[in-house]
């Protein structure tokens, strides 16, 4: 995969970056190549070989039609969620770590239902907070949307998908909390 200057990428839990530069340092003996990868969120900056850029995740952000796919995905409904904290914990850091924004929509719909059932742990609060920023982060950047409104619609998709869940699983949290 070849990225240009002034491309936006999405770099998993780092969220939309830039594609800022592309320089050589020499590291020893050897010359390598380098990403220079500004963080929109933090405007902090990542120098990533770039032999080693796609074993990290780094993508091109969403297109336009994946952008609706992916709104249309927040308000479905999802598999059912383990009961087992340390199994959950542990899937969801993974699917926010794979750096597919997919997998991090499925994220924020589990939670956000997990948050209604019971008070999210610390770590699941962090977990939630990260998919909500990685999905609008990527969605304002690949459909130059207003990130307020977006919020509030994401939100509403979420809510949507948590009650089609409730329908479908009534009792499974309720069982497992109690």
């Amino acid at each position: 995969m070849e990225l240009v200057k002034g491309q936006k990428v999405a770099y998993p839990s780092q969220g939309v970056c830039m594609v800022e530069d592309i320089e050589s340092k020499c590291i020893g003996d050897n010359s390598i190549r380098f990403y220079s990868l500004r963080v929109l969120s933090d405007n902090s900056v990542i120098l990533v070989p770039m032999a080693n850029a796609e074993s990290v995740g780094i993508r091109p952000i969403i297109s336009s039609i994946q952008c609706k796919s992916l709104i249309q995905k927040l308000s479905t409904d999802f598999d059912p969620i383990s009961c087992d904290w340390k199994t959950r914990s542990r899937h969801f850091s993974e699917q926010l770590q794979s750096g597919d924004v997919f997998e991090a929509a499925d994220v924020l719909k589990k939670l956000t239902f997990l948050g209604h059932e019971k008070k999210l742990s610390f770590r699941e609060q962090t977990l939630l907070e990260k998919a909500k920023f990685l999905i609008v982060s990527e969605i304002t950047n690949a459909d130059v949307a207003d990130e307020a409104q977006l919020r509030s619609e994401i939100e509403a998709l979420v809510e949507s998908a948590c009650k089609k869940h409730l329908l479908s699983q009534p009792r499974v949290m309720s069982a497992a909390v109690h």
